[in-house]
């Protein structure tokens, strides 16, 4: 099941692409974190968020905002992915243990080992403000993660 609205986001700490850890509870106390799920790297719907992401990213990453994307797979493979689609925002893998913070978030797909597209706006005290969920095959609209941020206090 989903974490929702209201429930504390559980910390992790993660490698990203370029073999840098990013922790969550590194923001708190000064940035709200938009916490992005995604299944798998070069896939064509992912492909097609991440790049809307990376074009409206000054919409979702500034001062008082993170954007932190999450796959199951590789740094090895999100280093290639994010050359090849100039990502200029962190792709963490949560690949081993394998898919555990999908897990903890409630968003791993157990039948195809991936995550689903969970979506999550972590605010500065570490609480979630905003959270959806859509199946791997489902793209996500965006329009609601910009009203989210929007409606937190700056």
């Amino acid at each position: 099941m989903p974490l929702e609205v209201g429930d504390q986001a559980p910390d992790f700490t993660l490698e990203d692409q370029n073999n840098r850890e990013h922790t969550l509870s590194e923001f708190r106390g000064h940035r709200n974190v938009l916490v992005v799920f995604y299944p798998l790297a070069f896939s064509p719907i992912c492909s097609g968020e991440l790049c809307q992401l990376r074009d409206d990213l000054a919409e979702f990453q500034n001062s008082d905002a993170q954007v932190l994307a999450v796959s199951v797979d590789s740094a090895y493979t999100l280093k290639a992915w994010s050359a090849q689609e100039g990502y200029d925002f962190p792709l963490l893998s949560d690949f081993w243990p394998h898919g555990k913070v999908a897990r903890d978030y409630g968003v791993f797909n157990d039948e195809a080992g991936i995550a689903n597209r969970g979506t999550f706006l972590v605010d500065t005290d570490g609480v979630i403000r905003f959270a959806e969920m859509r199946q791997p095959d489902e793209a996500r609209d965006q329009t609601a993660w910009k009203q989210a941020l929007a409606a937190l206090p700056a």
